[in-house]
């Protein structure tokens, strides 16, 4: 079965912004000790690109993602491809090497987000997969600790039931098991998935809760506590502006809040300052001097890390990063920490919109070729109540009659409009039921309309079913496809088709990302 891509067309970059960012690499490298936090999947092209990291003298196009339940959302993917035709565009603009690397924030605690993920059943109906609940009482375990379980192999076999039968969904299911193993970590199982995944593209895997690797970024760490107020009051001055300015501040700051977070007694969770120096964490109040963070990076890294404003910066410290792909929410907040990069010294990164669009299959293209109709449209065509059906139907109105409903419109309106203007000077208390009348003629036109749509839906019922169905492949549960679902949908339904279709459209994005960002002369 055919597919393709249907993608956005990705923002501009600024002029010169990787140029500025490549000199600002110049040099760097990732460090040794911290060599086991690299994990390449077989084959030769990730092991090259792990060991080209490793020796030094390359560059970096870097993107990541918490943990989720069987890879979690589609858009994963398409942030890891959206890197790997970054930094093949880069390397062939600069003939230097550079890599792709897709850090995994094995420290993110929100199990509600990593506990599930969505595929398309064999009905095309959204089916929610579940690994298990996270009872409201239980620590806040950071996702490299929190095991898959023997829920696991329940939650594969649910997936297997779920998805259609194809010469797929064996070994689709087979990439899964192998990687979710009950005695692994949800944070090790992601990682262990995306790199076999990933690895015929080139893709290094970075186990973001590795110790030594936290270890070497703990300078970066220790020194954003050190500067908490300073920070804090420089990350509130700097969103004040970027609001001013129209943006948007994604993430909350100001509030006296630190930027590295501990695991405590509840679990993972933020450091708050205390007027009286130190910190206290906001759910079990313990208190930590900044001599006791430093220890623990040194006799047990793995409780430290940094939260999501300081998370870029570390990774940008650690690696040669000339370009971060990320989401809108992520290039949102990657608006805000220009004073943690000065602040910090560590080069920033430019900020880059991941690819985003459809996996468009045959049957999807069909429809929409019919109708005449953008993947994107059919998002705001109405969903379940009838509204896609009543909006389709009413477009395929005859030009004739549209023309006359229009009309008569507006013709109700503008004499009604007379005749109001004209009793109200013979006597002020028939305006009232004038309006009325007017109003009464209008709803008869509706009513008219109503008839005529629902006639043509009644006539064109299959045709619209199978808008309907189109509508719950590329929108499943009204999101958008690249957030419901994930890429076992379509791996398992075209096996290795579906990785060129989207690597395709990521080649096209970054070639548009760097027509509009060209080389500084």
């Amino acid at each position: 079965m055919s597919l393709r891509f249907d993608a956005a067309r990705p923002a501009a970059l600024a002029p010169g912004a990787l140029e500025a960012a490549r000199a600002a690499q110049r040099g760097r490298r990732f460090p040794a000790a911290a060599r086991d936090a690299l994990l390449a999947g077989p084959g030769e092209a990730a092991a090259r690109a792990r060991e080209a990291l490793l020796a030094g003298g390359v560059l970096a196009v870097t993107t990541g993602q918490q943990p989720g339940l069987f890879t979690g959302p589609l858009y994963t993917i398409h942030k890891a491809v959206t890197a790997v035709a970054l930094a093949e565009a880069l390397a062939a603009r600069w003939s230097v090497p550079v890599v792709p690397v897709f850090w995994v924030a094995g420290d993110d605690h929100d199990f509600a987000e990593i506990n599930h993920c969505g595929v398309m059943g064999a009905d095309g109906a959204l089916a929610t997969i579940v690994l298990r609940e996270r009872g409201e009482d239980a620590p806040m375990l950071p996702a490299y600790r929190e095991p898959v379980g023997a829920e696991g192999e329940r939650a594969l076999a649910a997936l297997e039931a779920a998805l259609p039968p194809s010469e797929f969904r064996a070994e689709t299911v087979a990439w899964l098991r192998g990687a979710y193993r009950a005695e692994r970590s949800m944070a090790e199982a992601h990682a262990q998935a995306l790199a076999e995944l990933l690895a015929p593209l080139g893709v290094v895997v970075c186990r973001g809760w590795d110790a030594e690797l936290k270890r070497a970024g703990g300078a970066v760490v220790l020194e954003a506590l050190r500067a908490a107020p300073a920070l804090d009051a420089a990350l509130a001055d700097e969103t004040e502006r970027l609001v001013a300015a129209g943006g948007r501040a994604q993430v909350k700051v100001g509030e006296g809040m630190a930027l590295a977070m501990v695991e405590g007694a509840r679990g993972r969770d933020r450091l708050r300052m205390l007027p009286e120096g130190g910190f206290e964490l906001r759910r079990s109040a313990e208190r930590f001097a900044l001599a006791d963070v430093e220890r623990m990076l040194r006799t047990s890294p793995e409780r430290v890390s940094a939260n999501v404003l300081l998370r870029p910066v570390v990774e940008a410290h650690l690696l040669p990063t000339v370009a971060y792909v990320g989401g809108p929410a992520e290039v949102g907040y990657l608006a805000q920490v220009g004073p943690l990069f000065a602040h910090l010294a560590v080069p920033r990164p430019v900020p880059v919109p991941r690819l985003s669009g459809f996996v468009v299959e045959a049957k999807v293209e069909k429809v929409l070729q019919r109708f005449g109709l953008a993947a994107s449209q059919l998002g705001a065509l109405g969903g379940a109540d009838g509204g896609l059906e009543a909006a389709l139907a009413r477009e395929a109105l005859p030009g004739d009659a549209a023309e006359a409903l229009a009309a008569l419109r507006g013709a109700l309106a503008e004499r009604y409009a007379a005749l109001q203007a004209a009793a109200k000077r013979v006597d002020p208390t028939l305006e009232r039921p004038v309006e009325t009348a007017r109003n009464q003629g209008l709803h008869a036109v509706d009513e008219v309309e109503k008839r005529l749509v629902a006639a043509l839906k009644r006539a064109n019922q299959a045709a619209l079913d199978q808008v309907g169905r189109a509508r719950a492949n590329l929108f499943p549960g009204g999101e958008p496809q690249e957030r419901a679902l994930t890429v076992a949908t379509y791996l398992a339904r075209h096996g290795a088709a579906l990785l060129p279709s989207i690597r395709e459209a990521a080649g096209a994005h970054a070639r548009s990302l760097l027509e509009a960002a060209p080389a500084a002369p």
